[in-house]
């Protein structure tokens, strides 16, 4: 079986599991990794092996970028503390956790290569979680918070994992190399600042969908790339790019180009995660045949030990900063503006709970040093115990969030719901000034429509959804009509593909307005 049918058998597995997954309201991802760790034990299935560096391009820059786009930095600044909190200070507790029970399971362990380790499975992985979690509508906070610290939580790993990397192997200066550590964070922020102004500016003339989809996915490639061989931080460079973007690009790009990219993308982003998470599971086959006759045991023992860990100092930390806070809001209640937010003790449990690791924990894992002689100690080991990590936290973690999120009965608090309806009724209001004066049929056609949307109710689920039936019904009559006419061979394909196309976008704005009043 050559790379092309494996690739396509993978992703056509892939999409029945992730049918599944949703249909069962789990995280597509947790189901992909046991299917690939299944198909990876089965006798004749051909072995993957992942370069790193492939992995990190291919499958984390274009992901990573897509949900920094969709980030919002007013969301991130109201939030910052709880999110430097998780993707600063928990990883770096996280960090040193895993590495003194390494230490402790294994005492001929160097520091170094504890410190690696517990840099390998700090990161947390949000796309699991929050596949879940959007459908289950818990507080809006919740999810900034989870977002937010997956976008950041990388860059600190990938950070302390270079660090702990050079003081194994040897060439870690002291001193002498944290300049470099410095430039590597702030050059990376410039550099992505720097370019996320002028690529707008540069791609704007293009109004061809593929044409501007290739661009856009080959400049993601190439801006990490880019920055990996200046020496900056690819992750915080892809971060600010990509927010930078997103603030400059709508005013540059029509609608209809729009439409036609960020489709592509979605699909895109779900065939990386399908090949990512089940070429993830497919590792575990030559992560045993390395271990060759060692303990078993041991070995297991190790896995389920760092787990427990991740697990257990991620709930510790959520648990006890909320307590924290709620204590400072009380000490300090008469002089703060506004209270520190604190998530209730639920919201506690579900950002606790949604520790995923995913690929950057096993890319990091593979990418280090692969030498006969054993230059990098407890190389096999390692790899074991990150496989573990990823393997135990999606099946454990991502199979039972949904029962607990059920348990605890979060309510959401419909703040995207609102500010969506304020929008609503603000773009309205200037579409009716911008149609002041114009009697025509068509302009008072369009004012009565504006007019009845400024007027609604800053809550129209209830009426959206009525609308929505009325409209789905009409559509589905026109549809039958052009079907009936094409039949009969009163007009040709060309039209009828042309009148087709109308109709699915009428359909499509409906349906999105009535999804939009129900989150």
């Amino acid at each position: 079986m050559d790379l092309f049918e494996i690739t396509i058998t993978l992703l056509i597995v892939g999409a029945m599991l992730a049918a599944l997954a949703r249909r069962l309201g789990a995280p597509y991802p947790a189901f992909l990794a046991l299917a690939g760790a299944a198909l990876g034990l089965l006798p004749g299935t051909p072995i993957l092996t992942l370069s790193p560096e492939l992995v990190l391009t291919l499958f984390v820059a274009p992901t990573l970028l897509d949900a920094a786009y969709d980030a919002s930095p007013r969301d991130l600044r109201d939030n910052w503390r709880p999110i430097v909190g998780s993707s600063v200070v928990a990883v770096a507790l996280t960090v040193a956790a895993v590495a003194g029970a390494a230490r402790w399971l294994q005492p001929d362990m160097p520091w170094a290569v504890a410190i690696v380790l517990g840099a390998i499975v700090a990161p947390t992985e949000a796309s699991a979680a929050t596949a879940v979690l959007r459908f289950l509508r818990p507080p809006h906070r919740v999810l900034v918070i989870l977002e937010g610290e997956s976008l950041f939580n990388d860059a600190t790993a990938l950070l302390i994992y270079r660090v702990g990397l050079a003081l194994a192997v040897g060439t870690w200066m002291g001193w002498a190399d944290v300049p470099w550590l410095v430039v590597s964070l702030v050059g990376g922020i410039a550099l992505g600042l720097t370019l996320g102004k002028v690529f707008p500016w540069l791609v704007s003339p293009i109004e061809d969908g593929p044409t501007a989809v290739i661009v856009q996915f080959v400049s993601t490639f190439a801006l990490w790339i880019l920055a990996t061989r200046l020496g900056v931080s690819p992750i915080l460079t892809l971060l600010f790019f990509a927010m930078t973007v997103a603030r400059r690009t709508p005013k540059r790009m029509n609608a209809h180009l729009r439409l036609q990219t960020n489709t592509v993308w979605e699909v895109a982003i779900f065939v990386l995660n399908v090949l990512a998470f089940i070429l993830a599971g497919l590792q575990l086959r030559p992560i045993l045949a390395n271990l060759g006759g060692v303990d078993w045991r041991g070995h297991a023992a190790f896995g389920a030990a760092i787990l427990i860990v991740c697990i257990v100092v991620r709930m510790a930390w959520v648990v006890s900063i909320a307590a924290a806070l709620r204590g400072l809001n009380r000490a300090l209640r008469s002089r703060l503006r506004r209270p520190l937010y604190v998530p209730s003790l639920g919201g506690s449990l579900i950002i606790s709970w949604c520790g995923m690791r995913g690929v950057v924990t096993l890319a990091t894992a593979l990418a280090l040093p692969e030498d006969p002689a054993g230059a990098f100690p407890f190389r096999d080991l390692i790899l074991f115990a990150a496989f573990a990590v990823v393997l135990g936290t999606l099946v454990l973690q991502g199979l039972t969030l949904r029962p607990l999120m059920s348990s605890l009965r979060l309510q959401g608090d419909d703040v995207i719901a609102h500010e969506a309806a304020h929008a609503r009724t603000r773009a309205a209001e200037a579409a009716l000034a911008a149609l002041e004066g114009k009697v025509d049929s068509g302009a008072m056609a369009l004012r009565a429509e504006y007019e009845r949307r400024r007027s609604s109710d800053p809550s129209p689920a209830a009426q959206l959804e009525a609308e929505h039936e009325h409209r789905i019904v009409a559509v589905r009559a026109e549809r039958q009509t052009i079907l009936a006419l094409r039949r009969s061979g009163e007009i040709g394909d060309d039209a009828f593909h042309i009148v087709e196309q109308e109709l699915d976008w009428v359909e499509m704005y409906v349906d999105q307005r009535a999804r939009g009043a129900q989150q």
